[in-house]
């Protein structure tokens, strides 16, 4: 009797056969006298369309809304039935005894799995293969300690749930928009919020008013001082005949220095990356989409081996790791040998370990197998770079400066100096970009003077400004306001329970962001992403429960807690709670557009309903 091995990509499928040695080709797997190792090519099985379900829905009527089933039957997959053919013959084979789970260890990847088992009408008893590297050793050592695969129905359960949820909601607020106001309008449970949060910085833009301010900086004998109010801490002077009247009140007047002192401030690295900032930190330093730097990360991860699982949304390694990262440090090969040997001896940085800081994955750091970093394309190595930079700033030491503060006062006005001295580049040594960058922007050092010494005002200058309107979103301002949405919430209750549960996950907010520019809500001009028309109207005419994302926050974080859960009776009530919520949202926004939707405008558009499928959107 063989074990069959399921993975997720034919890809990975190849890695784990080689290493356990299972080399003998067959149609869509590799095996030998102990392994079988077949795999998905994605999703092989999915939920059935409304069509699917029943004739009728081919048609889209508003009398036919909403569409709630009581199961979602599934289906497979035309495109790839081939391969769902093969992997449902070798899970009833009765040459198998077992199988092991191998997709990618997340949600996605356990639905993926659960799909085509269920799909497969198969029963045979399954272990979970969980990791985080794709090297060698790590496949070996995920082997070694299989888990079964009932630790893991939590997260099927919070997977199914989030696939019936999009399915649900997207499929009926969809048909309902589109067939209120004839124009086709894509709706769903995440896009539609993540939407809302440009419309809402686009609106703000649009009615910015530029407000004036002047700042007066004056000129003492060996210093300037920029003036400031003591109780606001500001330098803004709100009209231009105070900033002349303080002008006239210190010209040619004696000021005093009332105080002058220096603090020495420490900064440590940067977390290590999850999926979410090394995706802000790829849009800011290259411009890269979202979708581009999870593609690459993906690569160097599946494809490559150079780097750990890419899905996290964790910055924090767990404390079994500690030897591990030391090994991976000192493997590395140039330019990034040399950057490692100017800390050694190596120690261990206790600031990147935190086992409560993990969920399923820890956080992007390199693997101990660099070998292939010559072959990079130019966009995957800035985006090991990115990675190998971090793990090995966080062996250096913190960036140290000393910031300097000589507060002057001339006839009741207050003037601040301030200067900024590098004691210690430490970690920023890595970056020369940001080292340049302080030896531009460093100001000079404080004058030799000492508290109760007067200066003459040499001379005054008065310069105008105006405020500037928020900047529009790019893919890093905007994952970032995803992440944090349910910290945005004005009820401090509701703000505190739901300060970790943002818009999607890191592994679906890439997506999100494709699917936004793809149905025309959204338009990408260079880094920057603005709301079209039509984007603008849709959520004009949504519901706030909609728009919301307090709405789509408390569903993340009942499917995250859902994830966690082990107890048959407690998983069955927490699923069939969530499910309630979904269907009378769906219903909810059925007869919103029935009864309470506005009555406005979208351009016509060209679509054709009853036939077409659609994915369910999110």
């Amino acid at each position: 009797m063989k074990t069959l091995v399921v993975a997720e990509k034919p890809s990975v499928g190849r890695d784990i056969a080689r290493v356990l040695k299972a080399g003998t080709r067959g149609e869509g797997y590799l095996s030998n006298d102990a392994y079988i190792v077949t795999w998905a090519i994605g999703h092989l099985v999915s939920l059935m369309e409304p069509d699917e379900l029943n004739e009728k829905y081919a048609r889209w009527r508003t009398d036919d809304l909403p569409i709630l089933p009581e199961t979602i039957p599934l289906k497979v997959l035309p495109d790839t039935k081939k391969q769902f053919d093969t992997v449902k013959k070798l899970m009833n084979s009765k040459e198998v005894s077992d199988i092991v789970c191998a997709t990618d260890a997340g949600r996605e990847g356990e639905l993926i799995f659960r799909y085509i088992y269920t799909m497969a009408g198969c029963a045979k008893p399954v272990r979970r293969l969980w990791i985080s590297s794709m090297t060698d050793d790590a496949i070996t050592a995920g082997f070694a300690s299989l888990r079964p695969s009932a630790d893991y129905e939590g997260l099927y359960a919070s997977a199914k749930c989030r696939s019936e949820a999009d399915w649900m909601v997207g499929m009926n607020a969809t048909r309902a928009f589109t067939l209120r106001y004839g124009c086709l309008l894509s709706a769903g449970r995440v896009q539609t919020p993540t939407l809302a949060l440009i419309v809402k910085r686009d609106k703000e833009i649009a009615q910015f008013k530029p407000e004036p301010y002047w700042e007066l900086t004056a000129t003492f004998e060996g210093w300037k001082g920029l003036w400031f109010d003591p109780e606001t801490k500001s330098s803004r002077i709100d009209t231009k005949q105070k900033a002349d009247a303080i002008n006239a009140k210190i010209k040619g007047k004696t000021g005093i220095v009332k105080d002058i002192k220096y603090e020495e401030k420490r900064v440590p690295p940067e977390k290590l990356y999850d999926l979410t900032t090394l995706q802000r930190e790829a849009n800011r330093k290259f411009g890269f989409s979202a979708d581009k730097t999870l593609k690459l990360a993906q690569s160097l991860y599946e494809t490559r081996k150079l780097i750990t699982y890419p899905r996290t949304d964790s910055r924090y390694l767990p404390d079994d790791m500690k030897a591990k990262v030391i090994s991976t440090l000192e493997k590395l090969p140039q330019p990034y040998a040399e950057l490692v040997n100017a800390v050694r001896p190596l120690k261990t940085a206790f600031r990147i370990y935190d086992n409560a800081k993990i969920s399923d994955h820890h956080a992007i750091v390199p693997t101990d197998k660099p070998s292939g970093a010559a072959n990079l394309s130019e966009d995957e190595k800035k985006i090991y770079d990115l990675v190998v930079r971090r793990l090995i700033a966080n062996h250096y030491p913190d960036y140290v400066y000393k910031a300097g503060t000589l507060i002057t006062e001339c006839e009741g006005e207050t003037f601040k100096t301030n200067s900024v001295s590098v004691v210690d580049k430490g970690w920023k040594a890595l970056y020369k970009d940001d080292a340049d960058k302080e030896s531009e922007d460093g100001a000079a050092s404080l004058p030799q003077v000492n508290k109760g010494d007067k200066t003459a005002v040499k001379s005054a200058s008065i310069k105008q400004h105006a405020t500037k309107p928020p900047k529009p979103y790019t893919d890093d301002t905007l994952l970032k306001a995803m992440e944090d949405a349910g910290k945005t919430i004005e009820d401090e209750e509701l703000r505190e329970k739901m300060k970790d549960a943002g818009l999607g996950t890191p592994a679906t907010r890439a997506a999100i962001i494709t699917r936004l520019l793809q149905v025309g809500y959204v338009t990408r001009q260079k880094k920057q992403l603005t709301s079209t028309p039509k984007g603008r109207t849709f959520i004009s005419v949504v519901p706030e429960q909609m728009s919301s994302a307090l709405t789509t926050g408390k569903w993340e974080r009942a499917l995250a807690k859902m994830s966690g859960v082990t107890n048959e009776t407690e998983i069955s009530e927490k699923q069939l709670k969530f499910m309630q919520s979904i269907r009378r949202y769906s219903e909810f926004l059925v007869s919103y557009c029935r009864k309470d939707a506005p009555q406005v405008y979208f351009e016509k558009e060209v679509y054709k309903p009853h036939k077409g499928r659609r994915k369910s959107a999110k």
